[in-house]
């Protein structure tokens, strides 16, 4: 009996969730016109049309808001808005690599591997992050940082195109250059004629 009880509550608890995610015609609108503006290159106009009815607790807004911004230039404002996004859904990747955008933009490069390592804390196998942070290190030129996250990537897709290539020239720079030449081969098997690849042959040579 308390299971039937239970059975009938959950469709009536889920239809009231899905009532109070509805958005009004006036939202709707607005976010609609606002993907119109972004398609034809105006970043500002289409920040605008949120704007005006910019919910401060909503997640969505924030997020849009954050990337407008940040096309449109306004970093500062950019950063305010993904950290409101973060805020309201602490454990959201997709607006910490939102924030990554304008901090990058900023030159916070300290503040960007903070945050690509609070991604990896929450999802260690994220393959965008392991690339992106391990070119983060490899232009400061942060060889063993490189390397553990690129060979992290290396792990998780043996035959990806972009780890094999910055691992090898990671394990270059580092003097690994048997592990180097192996690697470069495997990306001509990925890409047969590779220039990149080629080019790291050749200085091995």
């Amino acid at each position: 009996m308390e299971l039937l009880k239970l059975l009938l509550i959950i469709p009536l608890l889920w239809g009231t969730t899905v009532a109070r995610a509805q958005y009004s015609e006036t939202v709707l609108k607005a976010f609609g016109e606002s993907y119109v503006a972004e398609k034809e290159g105006d970043y500002r106009k289409a920040a605008s049309f949120l704007k005006k009815g910019y919910q401060e607790n909503s997640y969505e807004y924030n997020l849009r808001l954050g990337w407008l911004s940040y096309k449109s230039g306004a970093h500062g404002e950019s950063l305010n808005y993904y950290r409101k996004a973060l805020e309201i859904l602490p454990y959201s990747e997709e607006a910490r690599h939102g924030l990554i955008l304008p901090l990058t933009a900023l030159g916070q490069m300290d503040e960007v591997v903070a945050v690509y390592e609070e991604i990896l804390t929450h999802n260690p196998g994220s393959t965008v992050t392991l690339y992106r942070l391990g070119m983060v290190h490899y232009n400061r030129k942060e060889w063993q940082k490189a390397f553990r996250h690129f060979q992290k990537l290396v792990d998780l897709y043996p035959f990806d195109y972009d780890g094999l290539l910055m691992l090898a020239w990671t394990s270059l720079r580092m003097g690994k250059t048997r592990e180097a030449k192996v690697l470069f081969n495997k990306v001509l098997l990925y890409a047969p004629g590779d220039k990149s690849a080629l080019e790291g042959l050749e200085l091995l040579k």
